[in-house]
């Protein structure tokens, strides 16, 4: 593996001559070390969220760093393997399995600091073994309640953002508490995510559509456009946005065999999304024929955020990134910047839709492309990964709001009067689809953009901590 070609454009390029590990009695010991040290770091960087990319950049910095010249690296969802070969022609080859996935954006920040440490001041393995085992330790920095209370918020946020009114708000922050827990419990109890997503997406749909008959039936003002806005809201915390930005990441950057299995796992997932809400709307359709009601038109059921007042989506957008960040367990520090980056994204896209007249891909596209450029130089100046800011930043942008107006079409087609089809479902999902793409790959290309600048910052950085330790 060319070492210097695999750091180009990561922020862990090499800078000065590093240690090789002495051809003695020792080397093979120090060899066996610094491997065992560089997956473990990959291990804890892939179950924290990273893409293969960022682990391998960070795994052949480490070995660089120790001395390891003639190494390869492989890696899968749920497999590290490292190889070097020693001057003496010994070949040593490590495995290590990953298990147990649990976003935390906080870890892997801290696993980058000590990466980044480890390539600027040099290797010191009785360091790096404290320093992992620290990182492996360390509490998450939000408790579960909290979370718990964000998710609703979050939830909150995307209704408001869509023109919503107070009491559906309210309802959307009692439903994303509710599938949160359900899907934390059926997660315990050993259900795959599939079911998690299905059972679900099918109590979220259920809680909207019992607000949208209570307030048919009462005094309650809840309209059917608030319905959808109910329901769009509560399946945004189930949407796979993390895991597509990281599989078309892996995709593009060359890891195919990976980013394949990560896309199968997104697409099995939403399936189960699919099942889950069409399921309950098919449930609640026929009851609401049963009750003589109606559901919303297909007119106000366009579920896109530059179609509602621009002040109620910038708030919104604040509050959707505070939450989103609390929501990744990222650290402190970062809260603010995140949710200004966040109503940055949705601020740029509302420019591209409502004064430009551009389509909502191309506007969602753009405004990633300014995440991943912001983003990429706020993480030299807090010595974070961008990816822990890029993906709650564009929580904003509602990337998967347009799922739910394609299971709406299909599910109901021929329910209201032959306005909607199977075939303009599959087309608004295919559009659903292709807005995250857009997501994902401008964020990436904002990160490619600014990667040089972002590496001198870090650079001049370590420069005048040296000087000032000098």
């Amino acid at each position: 593996m060319p070492i210097v070609e695999r750091l180009r454009h990561t922020p862990y390029r090499m800078s000065g001559e590093q240690r090789d590990i002495a051809a003695t009695g020792a080397e093979e010991q120090a060899a066996y070390e610094a491997i065992d040290l560089a997956l473990r770091i990959g291990e804890l960087m892939l179950r924290s969220g990273a893409a293969a990319a960022k682990v391998e950049a960070a795994i052949v910095a480490v070995g660089a760093a120790a001395g390891l010249r003639r190494l390869d690296v492989d890696i899968t969802m749920q497999a590290l393997l490292m190889q070097c070969v020693l001057s003496d022609g010994q070949t040593i080859t490590r495995l290590r399995v990953v298990q147990g996935a649990r976003q935390d954006f906080a870890r892997l920040d801290a696993i980058h600091g000590l990466v980044d440490e480890i390539v600027a001041e040099g290797w010191d393995a009785q360091h790096v073994r404290q320093r992992v085992r620290a990182i492996q330790t360390q509490r998450r920095n939000y408790s579960d309640t909290l979370v718990l209370l964000t998710t609703g918020l979050l939830v909150g946020a995307v209704t408001f953002m869509l023109g919503a009114g107070l009491p559906a708000v309210g309802v959307s922050v009692a439903s994303g508490m509710v599938v949160h827990r359900l899907t934390k419990f059926l997660g315990s109890h050993g259900y795959p995510e599939f079911y998690q997503m299905a059972f679900g997406a099918f109590t979220a749909t259920v809680i909207a559509w019992a607000a949208f008959v209570a307030g048919v039936h009462t005094p309650l003002p809840l309209s059917g456009a608030d319905f959808a806005y109910m329901v769009a809201g509560g399946i945004v915390i189930l949407l796979p946005g993390r895991a597509t930005a990281a599989a078309v990441e892996d995709v593009i950057s060359g890891y195919q065999v990976t980013g394949a299995g990560r896309m199968l796992a997104v697409v099995l997932n939403t399936a189960g999304l699919t099942v889950g809400v069409g399921g309950a709307l098919t449930v609640t359709l026929a009851l609401t024929e049963a009750l003589d009601g109606a559901f919303v038109s297909p007119e106000v059921l366009d579920l896109r955020s530059f179609i509602s007042p621009t002040v109620p989506a910038l708030v919104g957008a604040i509050v959707l990134g505070l939450t989103a960040a609390v929501n990744a367990q990222s650290r402190k520090r970062l809260i603010i910047p995140i949710a200004l980056l966040c109503v940055t994204g949705v601020a740029v896209s509302r420019l591209f839709t409502e004064i430009l007249g551009l389509g909502v891909t191309i506007a969602a596209g753009a405004a990633a492309v300014v995440i991943g450029v912001v983003a990429r130089l706020l993480a030299s100046r807090f010595r974070s990964l961008a990816m822990t800011i890029v993906i709650p930043a564009t929580f904003g942008l509602l990337p998967g709001l347009a799922i739910f107006r394609g299971l709406y079409e299909m599910v109901s087609a021929g329910a209201s009067d032959g306005v909607l089809t199977v075939q303009s479902g599959i087309t608004t999902l295919l559009g659903a689809f292709a807005t995250l793409l857009a997501i994902a790959t401008g964020t990436m290309l904002g990160e490619l953009l600014m990667g040089p600048v972002g590496h001198r910052w870090s650079k001049a950085r370590w420069d005048r901590r040296r000087r000032r330790q000098g």
